[in-house]
Protein backbone atom coordinates (compact mmCIF):
# COMPACT_ATOMS: atom_id res chain seq x y z
CA UNK A 1 0.00 0.00 0.00
CA UNK A 2 2.81 2.36 0.87
CA UNK A 3 4.57 1.52 -2.41
CA UNK A 4 1.36 2.25 -4.30
CA UNK A 5 0.93 5.59 -2.48
CA UNK A 6 4.53 6.59 -3.16
CA UNK A 7 4.18 5.62 -6.82
CA UNK A 8 0.99 7.70 -7.16
CA UNK A 9 2.71 10.66 -5.51
CA UNK A 10 5.73 10.30 -7.80
CA UNK A 11 3.52 10.19 -10.91
CA UNK A 12 1.66 13.28 -9.69
CA UNK A 13 4.96 15.17 -9.33
CA UNK A 14 6.07 14.12 -12.82
CA UNK A 15 2.71 15.16 -14.29
CA UNK A 16 2.91 18.53 -12.57
CA UNK A 17 6.39 19.09 -13.98
CA UNK A 18 5.16 18.27 -17.48
CA UNK A 19 2.21 20.62 -17.21
CA UNK A 20 4.45 23.44 -15.97
CA UNK A 21 6.69 22.95 -18.99
CA UNK A 22 3.76 23.66 -21.31
CA UNK A 23 4.09 27.41 -20.80
CA UNK A 24 7.19 29.47 -21.48
CA UNK A 25 7.57 33.24 -21.84
CA UNK A 26 3.80 33.54 -21.54
CA UNK A 27 3.21 31.19 -24.48
CA UNK A 28 1.05 28.11 -23.90
CA UNK A 29 2.45 25.09 -25.71
CA UNK A 30 0.23 22.02 -25.79
CA UNK A 31 1.24 18.82 -27.51
CA UNK A 32 -1.46 18.05 -30.06
CA UNK A 33 -2.38 21.73 -30.37
CA UNK A 34 -1.62 23.84 -33.38
CA UNK A 35 -2.71 26.55 -35.75
CA UNK A 36 -3.67 27.13 -39.37
CA UNK A 37 -2.87 29.88 -41.85
CA UNK A 38 -4.52 30.69 -45.17
CA UNK A 39 -2.35 31.82 -48.10
CA UNK A 40 -3.47 34.46 -50.61
CA UNK A 41 -2.02 35.99 -53.74
CA UNK A 42 -1.55 39.74 -54.15
CA UNK A 43 -5.18 40.15 -55.23
CA UNK A 44 -6.55 38.36 -52.17
CA UNK A 45 -7.39 35.08 -53.93
CA UNK A 46 -6.95 32.00 -51.75
CA UNK A 47 -4.11 29.80 -52.98
CA UNK A 48 -3.95 27.26 -50.16
CA UNK A 49 -3.30 26.85 -46.47
CA UNK A 50 -0.61 25.88 -43.97
CA UNK A 51 -1.36 23.49 -41.13
CA UNK A 52 1.00 23.47 -38.12
CA UNK A 53 0.74 20.85 -35.36
CA UNK A 54 2.73 20.79 -32.13
CA UNK A 55 3.95 17.18 -31.93
CA UNK A 56 6.26 17.40 -28.94
CA UNK A 57 6.95 19.69 -26.00
CA UNK A 58 9.91 18.73 -23.82
CA UNK A 59 12.30 20.20 -21.29
CA UNK A 60 16.03 20.24 -22.02
CA UNK A 61 17.92 21.77 -19.13
CA UNK A 62 16.38 25.18 -18.48
CA UNK A 63 14.85 25.38 -21.98
CA UNK A 64 11.54 24.26 -23.43
CA UNK A 65 11.90 22.64 -26.86
CA UNK A 66 8.90 22.54 -29.20
CA UNK A 67 8.63 20.37 -32.32
CA UNK A 68 6.12 21.57 -34.92
CA UNK A 69 5.12 19.64 -38.05
CA UNK A 70 4.00 21.77 -40.99
CA UNK A 71 2.02 20.67 -44.04
CA UNK A 72 1.22 22.93 -46.98
CA UNK A 73 -1.92 22.38 -49.07
CA UNK A 74 -2.92 23.96 -52.38
CA UNK A 75 -6.37 25.50 -52.92
CA UNK A 76 -7.71 22.07 -53.94
CA UNK A 77 -6.65 20.53 -50.64
CA UNK A 78 -3.71 18.58 -52.07
CA UNK A 79 -0.66 18.25 -49.85
CA UNK A 80 2.41 19.84 -51.46
CA UNK A 81 5.15 20.39 -48.86
CA UNK A 82 5.92 18.99 -45.42
CA UNK A 83 8.50 20.29 -42.98
CA UNK A 84 9.40 20.08 -39.31
CA UNK A 85 10.33 23.10 -37.18
CA UNK A 86 12.23 23.18 -33.92
CA UNK A 87 11.71 26.07 -31.52
CA UNK A 88 13.47 26.72 -28.23
CA UNK A 89 12.16 28.93 -25.43
CA UNK A 90 14.55 30.04 -22.70
CA UNK A 91 11.98 32.12 -20.83
CA UNK A 92 12.98 35.43 -22.43
CA UNK A 93 13.40 34.55 -26.09
CA UNK A 94 11.69 32.21 -28.55
CA UNK A 95 14.26 30.82 -30.98
CA UNK A 96 13.40 29.24 -34.34
CA UNK A 97 16.07 26.80 -35.47
CA UNK A 98 17.22 28.17 -38.85
CA UNK A 99 17.93 24.58 -39.87
CA UNK A 100 14.14 24.29 -40.21
CA UNK A 101 14.10 26.89 -43.00
CA UNK A 102 15.46 24.30 -45.44
CA UNK A 103 12.72 21.74 -46.09
CA UNK A 104 13.32 18.07 -46.80
CA UNK A 105 12.28 18.63 -50.42
CA UNK A 106 14.90 21.38 -50.77
CA UNK A 107 17.57 19.21 -49.18
CA UNK A 108 16.87 16.51 -51.76
CA UNK A 109 17.86 18.95 -54.51
CA UNK A 110 21.26 19.33 -52.78
CA UNK A 111 21.81 15.64 -52.02
CA UNK A 112 24.41 15.08 -54.76
CA UNK A 113 26.34 18.24 -53.89
CA UNK A 114 27.68 17.21 -50.47
CA UNK A 115 26.34 20.45 -49.03
CA UNK A 116 27.38 21.54 -45.55
CA UNK A 117 25.26 24.18 -43.83
CA UNK A 118 25.81 26.65 -40.99
CA UNK A 119 23.00 28.54 -39.31
CA UNK A 120 22.23 31.70 -37.31
CA UNK A 121 18.85 31.16 -35.67
CA UNK A 122 15.85 33.49 -35.76
CA UNK A 123 15.04 35.06 -32.38
CA UNK A 124 11.77 36.53 -31.15
CA UNK A 125 11.75 38.29 -27.75
CA UNK A 126 8.97 37.50 -25.29
CA UNK A 127 8.17 41.23 -25.18
CA UNK A 128 8.53 43.70 -28.06
CA UNK A 129 9.47 47.38 -28.03
CA UNK A 130 8.68 49.69 -30.95
CA UNK A 131 11.96 50.77 -32.57
CA UNK A 132 13.79 47.65 -31.34
CA UNK A 133 16.28 46.05 -33.72
CA UNK A 134 16.16 42.25 -33.81
CA UNK A 135 19.03 39.86 -34.46
CA UNK A 136 19.77 38.92 -38.08
CA UNK A 137 19.52 35.28 -39.16
CA UNK A 138 21.07 33.24 -41.95
CA UNK A 139 21.56 29.90 -43.64
CA UNK A 140 24.87 29.35 -45.45
CA UNK A 141 25.76 26.28 -47.46
CA UNK A 142 28.82 25.15 -49.41
CA UNK A 143 29.32 22.10 -51.58
CA UNK A 144 30.42 20.85 -54.99
CA UNK A 145 28.80 19.67 -58.20
CA UNK A 146 31.48 17.80 -60.09
CA UNK A 147 34.46 20.17 -60.35
CA UNK A 148 32.25 23.19 -59.67
CA UNK A 149 31.89 24.87 -56.28
CA UNK A 150 28.34 25.48 -55.06
CA UNK A 151 27.32 28.17 -52.59
CA UNK A 152 23.87 28.83 -51.16
CA UNK A 153 23.20 31.79 -48.88
CA UNK A 154 20.01 33.03 -47.27
CA UNK A 155 20.07 36.16 -45.12
CA UNK A 156 17.21 37.54 -43.05
CA UNK A 157 18.37 40.97 -42.00
CA UNK A 158 17.35 44.53 -41.08
CA UNK A 159 14.75 43.06 -38.71
CA UNK A 160 13.06 45.75 -36.67
CA UNK A 161 9.88 46.37 -34.71
CA UNK A 162 8.23 49.15 -36.73
CA UNK A 163 4.99 49.77 -34.81
CA UNK A 164 2.27 48.43 -32.55
CA UNK A 165 -1.26 48.26 -33.87
CA UNK A 166 -4.56 46.44 -33.41
CA UNK A 167 -4.89 43.64 -35.95
CA UNK A 168 -8.09 41.78 -36.79
CA UNK A 169 -7.72 38.48 -38.63
CA UNK A 170 -9.91 35.34 -38.83
CA UNK A 171 -8.28 33.98 -35.65
CA UNK A 172 -9.33 37.07 -33.65
CA UNK A 173 -8.25 40.61 -32.74
CA UNK A 174 -4.78 41.16 -31.30
CA UNK A 175 -2.53 43.97 -30.09
CA UNK A 176 0.16 43.15 -32.61
CA UNK A 177 3.68 44.32 -33.35
CA UNK A 178 4.69 44.95 -36.96
CA UNK A 179 8.12 43.52 -37.79
CA UNK A 180 9.94 44.43 -41.01
CA UNK A 181 12.78 42.39 -42.49
CA UNK A 182 14.71 41.86 -45.71
CA UNK A 183 15.28 38.43 -47.24
CA UNK A 184 18.22 37.94 -49.60
CA UNK A 185 18.90 34.59 -51.28
CA UNK A 186 21.80 33.69 -53.55
CA UNK A 187 22.71 30.46 -55.31
CA UNK A 188 26.13 30.38 -56.95
CA UNK A 189 26.81 27.44 -59.26
CA UNK A 190 29.15 28.80 -61.89
CA UNK A 191 27.20 32.04 -61.96
CA UNK A 192 25.10 33.74 -59.27
CA UNK A 193 21.31 33.67 -59.15
CA UNK A 194 19.96 36.21 -56.67
CA UNK A 195 16.55 37.09 -55.26
CA UNK A 196 15.76 39.96 -52.92
CA UNK A 197 12.47 40.30 -51.07
CA UNK A 198 11.13 42.01 -48.00
CA UNK A 199 8.54 40.86 -45.53
CA UNK A 200 6.20 42.29 -42.94
CA UNK A 201 5.07 40.04 -40.12
CA UNK A 202 2.72 40.72 -37.25
CA UNK A 203 3.33 39.06 -33.90
CA UNK A 204 1.74 39.22 -30.48
CA UNK A 205 3.12 38.24 -27.07
CA UNK A 206 1.73 34.88 -25.98
CA UNK A 207 1.25 33.59 -29.55
CA UNK A 208 3.88 31.18 -30.82
CA UNK A 209 3.56 31.96 -34.56
CA UNK A 210 3.01 34.91 -36.87
CA UNK A 211 -0.49 36.38 -36.96
CA UNK A 212 -0.04 37.68 -40.49
CA UNK A 213 2.79 37.81 -43.02
CA UNK A 214 3.16 39.86 -46.20
CA UNK A 215 5.84 39.28 -48.85
CA UNK A 216 7.07 42.04 -51.18
CA UNK A 217 9.47 42.18 -54.11
CA UNK A 218 10.70 45.53 -55.37
CA UNK A 219 8.05 47.14 -53.18
CA UNK A 220 5.20 45.17 -54.78
CA UNK A 221 3.02 42.83 -52.73
CA UNK A 222 3.51 39.22 -53.87
CA UNK A 223 1.19 37.49 -51.40
CA UNK A 224 0.18 37.21 -47.75
CA UNK A 225 -0.96 34.76 -45.07
CA UNK A 226 -3.46 35.12 -42.23
CA UNK A 227 -3.71 33.06 -39.05
CA UNK A 228 -7.20 31.54 -39.20
CA UNK A 229 -7.29 29.10 -36.31
CA UNK A 230 -5.53 28.33 -33.02
CA UNK A 231 -6.40 25.02 -31.35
Amino acid sequence: MKKHTLLSFFLLIITSMQVAAQECAGIKMKQGGGFEMNNYDAKGKSIGKLDYKITKVETQGSNTVITIDMESFNNKGKSEIKNTYKMICDGKTLILDANSLISQEQLKSFQNMEMKFTYDNIEFPAQYTVGEKLKDASVKGTGTSGPMAVNFNMYIKNRNVASQEKLTIPAGTFDAYKINSDLNMEMVMGFPVKMEMSSVSYRAPGVIWDLKTETYRKGKLMGYSDLTKIY
